[in-house]
Formats: structure tokens, C-alpha cells, sequence
């Protein structure tokens, strides 16, 4: 029967170094294995890991991963685990030196989480809500985990994504309806221990049916992941394209059926801000590209990971940072959506 190991994660959307050199003894019957999920992000007032254990069995043993998974006591270690994270800075060269600067880890229960595969609606996690370094021109940062469980030791670490320089070099986006094989550029400069980013926009209006009240709205362009290998690169900034007539043809999908001559919804009006375009830019670390694309080669299924970066351990520990800006569009843009009479734009 195949051997089955359950790994929980904080990060179920999200599935570094050598596997070989982290492989750990998953088959012994009954023996729980320490499953760590945590990406660190400098960004952010609060970060949270995922420390928990998993059981494995064998074909005398077998073990039902999905009936286990809702087990909170068996997820879970009892009471909390000594965890807390040091943090290193670059002194010369690629080599870090540790910083004396200790962050102990608490537990916090989120008592929200939606039905699914894991227990719920509670879930018991580790953070910590001191603030990370950020790197700078001159100094970059780097953090080890260490979670102690018995007489053994779990470590992980990665470098620290982004950065003072990690910028969207947008302040407005072109768009226009007609059809045509012009593109636009969304740019960004790169970010510190990326090497990967992930690029949205999104387009905010409001609308209202027969006078009632505003009702937020949106519709999104997403251009998916990419490494570094396969961004556009214009000196020393990274950029992606899009079509130019892409924002109609993402609202003619949303809304190109509901509209104000259409006799079932009269009436509609709609409106945008001034900056109503929304850019994300997702960057990611090393650590954390590796376990997404070793695991999907080899599948997201409930048997052992290909790939880790916990020594002692499975799961991964890496780092993101999410940059977030607001743009206008383009005042061709805004004269088109004006002029589609049906989709109801005003000016506010």
C-alpha cells in the first residue's frame, strides 16, 4: 500500500536547497515528523508559521491521511514548542553573520478558518509581531528558524525578499477599445532574493441599479508567475505586457450583457475614482519556487514532498512581499469607456 504522510499548510494555495541533504525517516510506524510552512514578509505587521507534525504508516500500519488531517489533537503538538528566529545580515561577500537580534515565537489560535480538508474552524498557529529588517542598498537580511521538540532541533532560513529599492514604475496605464496589436508595460524594479514575481491588475468601479445604493465591483488581469529567466527585462527593470484593449475586454466579459439598454436593468450607472487600477506585484524567494515546482512535477498529493528546505523536518520556509499601487489610466481610456453609452460610465 502506498505510504502516506499528511502535511498541513497555512498556505494551501502555494504548493530549497539539496532534498537529499533534509531527507528524513518518514516510515517509521507512527513516528511523527515536524511539518513547518512559513513565508516571512518584511512588509507586514504580523507574520505567521505553521509548526505541526505529521504521521506516516506503512503497509502492516496504513494510515488514513484524510481522516487524520481532521484530528486537531492530531495535527497539533501539545502546548507549544520552544520557536524563535535569529537574524543574520550580509558582512562580506555572500557570507551572514548573526545579528544577536533573538524573535521568540508565540502561539495564536485563528478561530475562522473554513471547512475543507483540515480541522477547522480553529487553528493553532505561531508568530510573532516585532518587525523584520528590510534590506536596504547596503545590507541585506536573512533569518534561521529554529524549533526545538524533544531532544531534537528543526532549522530552516531564507533571505529576506524585497526591499527599499523594489518599486512599480507605473503612475498610469494605457488602454483603448479599439482592436489592435498595440501593448502596454507594467514595470518594476527587482526585488532583493526573488526570483520569481507574480503580476495582477485590477480595474475598481462602483454601480448602481434604478437609483439604489453603490455597489463595489471589479474585474482582474492576471498575468500569472514567472522567474526571472522569463520576465521582459528593460535595463534594470523587469516588465510584463499586456494588450492594449485588455480592461474592455475584461468589463465586456463582466458586464457586456448587463446594460443600461438592457430592459431587464434599467437604469445602471456606473463610476470609477481617479486612480481606479490597482498593480500588484508578488515577489518570492528561492526556497519557496523550488517547492512549488518540484511539487507540482511530481504532484500535490498526500505522499512525501520531493522537495524541503526544513532540515530535521518537512515543509518549507521562505520569504515574499506583496507591492501594492494605485494608477490612473490613460485619459484615451477614460474618454472610451465614457463613450460605450450601454456600459453606463459617468463622471462622478
Amino acid at each position: 500500500m502506498k505510504k502516506l504522510i499528511l502535511s498541513l499548510s497555512l498556505l494551501a494555495a502555494l504548493i530549497g536547497f539539496n532534498a537529499c541533504s533534509t531527507d528524513v525517516d518518514l516510515y517509521a510506524d507512527y513516528k511523527d515528523t515536524p511539518i513547518i510552512y512559513g513565508l516571512l514578509d518584511a512588509s507586514l505587521d504580523t507574520n505567521f508559521i505553521r509548526i505541526n507534525r505529521a504521521f506516516s504508516g506503512s503497509s502492516d500500519n496504513p494510515i488514513d491521511a484524510t481522516e487524520v488531517a481532521l484530528i486537531e489533537d492530531s495535527c497539533n503538538y501539545p502546548g507549544k514548542l520552544k520557536a524563535y528566529i535569529v537574524k543574520y545580515k550580509d558582512a562580506y561577500g555572500n557570507t551572514y553573520v548573526a545579528t544577536g537580534d533573538t524573535i521568540v515565537l508565540d502561539t495564536i489560535t485563528i478561530d475562522n478558518k473554513e471547512e475543507g480538508i483540515f480541522y477547522a474552524p480553529k487553528q493553532k498557529v505561531y508568530f510573532t509581531d516585532k518587525h523584520l529588517a528590510v534590506n536596504s542598498e547596503n545590507t541585506k537580511y536573512k533569518y534561521k528558524l529554529f524549533v526545538y521538540k524533544g531532544n531534537d532541533t528543526v532549522t530552516a532560513e531564507t533571505g529576506i525578499v524585497g526591499g527599499e529599492n523594489f518599486k512599480i514604475l507605473a503612475q498610469s496605464l494605457g488602454f483603448s477599445s479599439e482592436e489592435s496589436n498595440r501593448s502596454g508595460r507594467i514595470m518594476f524594479t527587482s526585488a532583493d532574493n526573488a526570483v520569481f514575481y507574480d503580476v495582477k491588475m485590477v480595474f475598481y468601479y462602483k454601480e448602481t441599479h434604478n437609483g439604489g445604493p453603490l455597489v463595489d465591483k471589479e474585474v482582474q488581469y492576471k498575468f500569472g508567475v514567472k522567474s526571472t529567466d522569463e520576465l521582459n527585462k528593460e535595463g534594470n527593470a523587469f516588465y510584463v505586457t499586456y494588450a492594449e484593449n485588455a480592461l474592455f475586454t475584461m468589463l465586456r466579459e463582466a458586464i457586456g450583457s448587463d446594460t443600461v439598454v438592457d430592459p431587464n436593468h434599467p437604469h445602471v450607472m456606473r463610476y470609477f475614482d481617479a486612480k481606479p487600477m490597482r498593480i500588484t506585484v508578488s515577489a518570492g524567494g528561492d526556497e519557496l519556487y523550488n517547492y512549488i515546482q518540484v511539487n507540482q512535477q511530481t504532484g500535490f498529493s498526500q505522499t512525501v514532498p520531493d522537495y524541503t528546505n526544513v532540515y530535521g523536518g518537512r515543509g518549507v520556509f521562505s520569504s515574499r512581499v506583496n507591492l501594492v499601487q494605485d494608477v490612473r489610466i490613460s485619459p484615451r481610456a477614460q474618454s472610451d469607456l465614457y463613450g460605450i453609452e450601454a456600459w453606463g460610465f459617468k463622471q462622478q
